[in-house]
């Protein structure tokens, strides 16, 4: 079982940044992928990034390739979104996930946090 925490968002204008962090309690924190993802009001949850247990591979989605960074320490069992240039789009209820293997499809994650709330004012 691991159970997840975010934290980190709030209230950014355009062109700011954020960071997000995803505490996991549980042992072998490792052992999973992790990703996040996020979801607008009246939108389907999207996949934004995901990496993979021992952090040597990354994924993105199209549309914050060259803006977000996902990392993770896991020494620490936390997992991060470092969010640039962040646009009123990217407005969502951010959320970490955690699964077995690494994948960019929300049912291919066994564990989820509550989410973080994200705001980007234009």
């Amino acid at each position: 079982q691991v159970q997840l925490v975010e934290s980190g968002g709030g209230l950014v204008q355009a062109g700011g940044s954020l960071r997000l962090s995803c505490a996991a309690s549980g042992r072998s924190f490792s052992n999973y992928a992790m990703g996040w993802f996020r979801q607008a009001p009246g939108k389907e949850r999207e996949f934004v990034a995901a990496i993979s247990g021992l952090g040597r591979t990354t994924f993105y989605a199209d549309s914050v390739k060259g803006r977000f960074t996902i990392s993770r320490d896991n020494a620490k069992n936390t997992v991060y979104l470092q969010m640039n240039s962040l646009q009123p789009e990217d407005t969502a209820v951010y959320h970490c996930a955690a699964s077995r293997a690494l994948g960019t499809t929300t049912p291919g994650y066994d564990y989820w946090g509550q989410g973080t709330q994200v705001t980007v004012s234009s």
